[in-house]
């Protein structure tokens, strides 16, 4: 519960995602394209790159696996298609980290471990939670969930919008945040992708936007 935390000091609350952008360009106007947008990057996005790749490291850090987590780290890095994406996942990955050390779950190898992969949100995210008996279907929908309520939130202030309709939007993304997390849980390395083209547009856009919100 404490991960799913909006309240997390990870920086979450200072990133939209493109959600800025898209506001700026006229994709996102009200209540209803917010709530389609979002939806759409949960199972496009989230469901397909980094829950999958939460679910591949969970275990990977139980194992004590460094060349899987190795391999995850790069694909992460990879895959962020702006400089503000891979920005996020970076700043966010420190932060919970140094979160972490603060917390006696983890040990200071795997603490050393994270910072020299180094660490990413994904994978840091998989550490806080491989210490813990929490079945990796419960982890990766506390980090939808906090993906959730933070995207709300920006939504709420990108719009902007009245706390009716961001509840509304987030009940709306609770019933689909089940089916994300079990595809996710099925894809294996191969099948792991980011490829959401107008996402990485408007994420481009937003680096250079007049005047943000947002820091993506």
């Amino acid at each position: 519960m404490q991960l799913a935390s909006p309240a997390l000091p990870v920086g979450g609350f200072s990133y939209s995602e493109g959600l800025e952008s898209a506001v700026q360009h006229g994709y996102i106007t009200d209540e209803a394209t917010a709530q389609h947008w979002l939806i759409d990057q949960l199972h496009i996005s989230q469901s397909r790159s980094d829950l999958a790749v939460v679910a591949k490291a969970i275990n990977a850090w139980r194992n004590n696996d460094l060349q899987k987590l190795q391999s995850l780290t790069q694909w992460i890095l990879q895959t962020r298609e702006t400089s503000e994406m891979r920005l996020q996942t970076e700043q966010m990955g420190r932060s919970l980290l140094e979160w972490l050390r603060n917390q006696t779950l983890v040990d200071d190898l795997q603490l050393n471990t994270c910072l020299q992969l180094p660490p990413t949100w994904p994978l840091t995210f998989a550490l806080a939670v491989a210490s813990t008996d929490l079945p990796i279907q419960d982890s990766l929908t506390a980090c939808a969930f906090s993906w959730a309520e933070n995207m709300v939130q920006a939504s709420l202030k990108a719009i902007p919008l009245g706390q009716r309709s961001g509840q509304r939007i987030l009940a709306a993304l609770s019933l689909q945040i089940p089916i994300a997390v079990d595809h996710a849980m099925q894809l294996n390395d191969d099948q792991r992708q980011a490829f959401s083209p107008r996402l990485a547009i408007v994420s481009a856009r937003h680096e250079t936007q007049y005047s943000r919100l947002f820091r993506s």
